[in-house]
Parts: C-alpha cells; sequence; structure tokens
C-alpha cells in the first residue's frame, strides 16, 4: 500500500536584494515570517505589506494552511514585499484559481509580476554606477 503523500510548497519572492522563501502546507492559519507570528512582527508597516494578501484572499482560503517564511538580504520593507510576493504566489499555485489572480492583480500587480528594478552594479572608475573620478587640466 502506498504511503499518502503529504502536499508541500516551496515558493520565494524577491525584492531589489531581498529574497523570501515562503514553506506552505496544511494546517490551522498559522503564518511566521523568520520564526515570529504575523500577530506580533514588527514594524507595523511591513506587518501590514505582509498582510495584503492574506486580506485580499480571505480566512477560508489561508485559514487551512500554515506558511513559514524565510526571508534573508535588503533592508525590512524589501524583506517585506518579497515575503509577500512569496505568500501571493504560494496561494494561488495552492489554490490555482483563476478569481484570485485577478484580484491580486487588480489589487496590485507587483504581488504576482514583481519588480524588476534593482541597483545599477558600480563601474570602474568611479565611486559609483555613474560617478567618475574629477580630473582638471589646470
Amino acid at each position: 500500500m502506498p504511503t499518502p503523500t503529504k502536499k508541500v510548497l516551496v515558493v520565494s519572492g524577491k525584492r531589489k536584494t531581498a529574497v523570501a522563501r515562503a514553506i506552505i502546507k496544511p494546517g490551522v492559519g498559522k503564518v511566521r515570517i523568520n520564526m515570529t507570528p504575523i500577530e506580533i512582527y514588527e514594524p507595523d508597516i511591513a506587518k501590514a505589506k505582509i498582510m495584503e494578501p492574506l486580506l485580499q484572499a480571505g480566512g477560508d482560503v489561508w485559514g487551512q494552511l500554515d506558511m513559514d517564511v524565510k526571508t534573508s538580504g535588503g533592508g525590512y520593507m524589501g524583506q517585506a514585499e518579497a515575503a509577500r510576493m512569496a505568500i501571493a504566489n504560494g496561494i494561488l499555485k495552492w489554490t490555482k484559481s483563476t478569481h484570485l489572480r485577478t484580484v491580486f492583480s487588480e489589487y496590485d500587480r507587483t504581488m504576482i509580476a514583481g519588480d524588476s528594478r534593482t541597483k545599477e552594479t558600480k563601474k570602474v572608475g568611479g565611486a559609483g554606477a555613474r560617478s567618475k573620478e574629477q580630473k582638471s587640466y589646470r
């Protein structure tokens, strides 16, 4: 007799230099960011960003899922937006709902598609991406 396989999803999200990996499995609606429950996550502005896909989807959708999100790199807002993207894509993959996809994309397209803007790389001959060493002829 084959053993029943447990359904587990691993989804990632990126923003600037921040990366978030979400592990989604059947459960009771626990959402944890870096082992911290979403209810006590600080700062509040980042918590609000992360909660957006959950509020849009509704409690009946993610109420039976447990989500563990691990973020690294970037600042706290970059990490929050990466986590938000990972959660939104995870919910979409889990439910396979086209209605949810339209709800998310109408609310904010970056929840699904992401934002490709990143830091421009530093070039030779200057301190940053565009600045050059000064020169004087006199």
